[in-house]
């Protein structure tokens, strides 16, 4: 073999050794651009059990009469009993609120129950209002109240609203408990499959669902329960995380 094609063999040897490192090379990046791309989106959730803080309790007093000063002397003697009552079982004047006095016009009825143009009567109705901090004293006086029934008082006690009053700063801690959540989570998928997780590449923050206590209610929009006094608070957030 001439010396001259000894030079171009070798050459070709060199130039087919290159390509096959190239091809290792650009396939090894391949497959780590793809893997770069594969991401894993886990959902993670939080759940704390919350006892209302606040209390926010109605009760209506009515009265009726064929003749509207009368209805109105009737209704203006039992709201004060009643407020008095209600601060003789130890609620603050301050935490008790009067409202307007709203009224409705009665008129007869025809046979077949249809309204007629005669005027029979006038009904006149109050509400008062008690805002506290102290839920359980207030859910007992809700139940309590109707005994004012037995002094000739029409009044009518509404199911108590009870809130929590420091959502916002709970609802920080549970986000963040949810995403811990949702990492634990991809790990573990993660591991299953001799992968690791990486950077967060979506986030998305699910709506809060406050129920009753042990309830297993969810609602699109989220719920928010005032009729317990003691709740569930859930936290839902969805992730993405890289996978390496």
């Amino acid at each position: 073999m001439s010396d001259e094609r000894s030079g171009m063999f070798r050459a070709a040897i060199v130039m087919a050794i290159g390509i096959i490192i190239a091809t290792m090379i650009g396939g090894r990046f391949f497959v780590q651009g793809k893997r770069d791309d594969q991401t894993i989106t886990v959902t993670g959730s939080a759940r704390e059990r919350i006892r209302s803080d606040l209390v926010i309790w109605r009760a209506g007093v009515s009265h009726q009469a064929p003749v509207l000063a009368d209805a109105y002397r009737s209704l203006s003697e039992s709201v004060p009993k009643v407020k008095a009552y209600l601060v003789s079982k130890g609620i603050p004047e301050n935490e008790i609120t009067v409202s307007a006095i709203s009224s409705h016009t009665l008129h007869g009825k025809t046979i077949e129950g249809q309204e007629t143009a005669e005027i029979t009567g006038y009904s006149l109705r109050q509400e008062l209002e008690v805002r506290s901090n102290d839920v359980d004293k207030i859910a007992q006086i809700a139940r309590e109240a109707t005994e004012l029934i037995n002094q000739g008082i029409l009044i009518e006690s509404m199911a108590p609203e009870y809130h929590y009053t420091k959502l916002g700063d709970l609802k920080i801690k549970m986000l963040a408990a949810a995403a811990k959540d949702a990492k634990e989570r991809a790990q573990k998928i993660a591991e299953s499959t001799d992968s690791s997780v990486g950077a967060v590449r979506t986030a998305r923050m699910g709506v809060l669902q406050i129920t009753p206590a042990d309830s297993n209610e969810v609602s699109d929009s989220g719920m928010n329960d005032t009729s317990s006094l003691e709740k569930d608070i859930t936290a839902v957030v969805n992730i993405g995380f890289a996978v390496n």
